[in-house]
């Protein structure tokens, strides 16, 4: 019986997989509306990197803390943490989110969260988002696992996540749930509820997943980064509005080995992707849009070293920012660099260089009150963070005309 089992999974699984290559072969055309490519990147401080403002500040990113933030009580791994950045007037500056339990695709994993305290700058106790029950119970059919959350701030001030969650079958089998902030109460400051599953495929949905930072827009909407998995790996850009619905969806490659598209902007209609290679290439892989993301496509590849990891990016100070393991293989190294373009880059500093087999990977970015927050998985087992302040060289140098 359970060997017949098995076989009878195994053979779904097949006929999925090949319904879902059918699909994504008519699917190549970017589904765009025609007032999509009016959009464009909101106006906030370093949205739009300047060189002239890099050259002005003459100066270098300098560390001003690292540590870890609080894990769940007896959960033994964490993964791929998200950051999210709050308005200055919030008790709160920096939401952090992951996925903690047993292990990676465990029963028990959940969506996991803790808030810094702007005040005292210190992490609250870890607490539980969501775990696979209670989002099956809100969408009304069942969740085998989760993963990967996305955290985006919409113009009214509330929470949304982007959430990876599967039915029968691994990762390949995933879909995006998008769930929204409830009211906070004294019992539940932080609490959320799902909304629905974000309708990318006509075959429910299946083996779309998220792990980036989204881009947000003038109009109150975003772009979310997300990636088809199964057989034939490639990167799309959603374009969501302003309540987080669907509005259209776009290929951003014609290659098909490219996860996790980490976003940059140039310019308001120029901006890159830099991607994940699931090949053995071992590089960051590039695609490019003129058109604030209408139409996508491939670049030359970063020459910088990747191993088949996940990358972030962020703007800040007049310059982009990109955390990579530097390395042909191995995530036992993570590096931050800086660029003005986002096609050359300089080495800033090693975040980590630990013994070979030791694993710092999926990082995240956030800018909060001007200093640059970076988080990632430390041995999956926890999520470490660092922080960085900008110095400028005429702020640094001593005064030689005092005693």
């Amino acid at each position: 019986m359970g060997f017949s089992f098995r076989l009878l999974r195994a053979a779904a699984a097949l006929a999925i997989a090949a319904l879902l290559c059918l699909a994504d072969a008519g699917r190549r055309a970017p589904l765009v509306p025609a007032q999509a490519a009016q959009v464009t990147l909101a106006q906030v401080a370093g949205a739009v990197p300047s060189s002239s403002q890099a050259a002005l500040a003459g100066g270098h990113w300098e560390r001003t803390g690292q540590g870890h933030i609080p894990m769940p009580q007896g959960v033994p791994a964490a993964h791929a943490s998200a950051l999210l950045a709050l308005p200055a007037t919030h008790p709160s500056a920096l939401l952090a989110f992951w996925f903690a339990g047993d292990r990676e695709s465990a029963p028990n994993v959940q969506i996991a969260m803790s808030a810094l305290d702007r005040a005292s700058g210190s992490w609250s106790p870890a607490r539980r988002v969501v775990d696979r029950w209670e989002m099956g119970a809100q969408l009304g059919f069942g969740i085998r696992r989760i993963g990967n959350p996305v955290a985006w701030l919409d113009g009214q001030g509330q929470v949304h996540l982007f959430v990876v969650a599967t039915g029968l079958g691994g990762w390949a089998a995933g879909r995006v749930v998008h769930l929204r902030q409830s009211a906070p109460t004294p019992q539940a400051p932080w609490a959320w509820e799902a909304v629905a599953v974000l309708p990318l495929s006509w075959l429910w949905n299946t083996s779309y997943l998220v792990r980036t930072a989204p881009l947000p827009l003038a109009d109150g909407g975003l772009v979310l980064p997300a990636y088809f998995e199964l057989a034939r790996k490639y990167p799309v850009a959603l374009r969501l509005d302003a309540q987080g619905a669907l509005r259209a969806m776009a290929p951003m490659s014609t290659q098909g080995q490219m996860l996790q598209p980490a976003l940059l902007a140039r310019d308001q209609r120029e901006w890159l992707a830099l991607m994940r290679d699931s090949g053995p290439a071992g590089r960051i892989r590039v695609a490019r849009t003129l058109d604030a993301g209408v139409r996508w496509s491939d670049a030359e590849d970063l020459p910088l070293d990747n191993p088949n990891a996940s990358v972030a990016t962020l703007t800040a100070g007049g310059q982009h920012l990109l955390v990579y393991n530097p390395q042909k293989s191995g995530r036992d190294r993570l590096r931050m660099a800086s660029s003005l373009d986002g096609t050359l880059w300089s080495s800033m500093v090693e975040l980590e260089n630990g013994p070979p087999g030791s694993e710092y990977s999926y990082p995240a970015m956030a800018l909060v009150d001007g200093q640059v927050w970076v988080s990632y998985t430390d041995q999956r087992q926890s999520i470490a963070w660092q922080r960085f302040a900008w110095v400028s060289q005429a702020w640094a140098a001593p005064d030689k005309g005092r005693p």
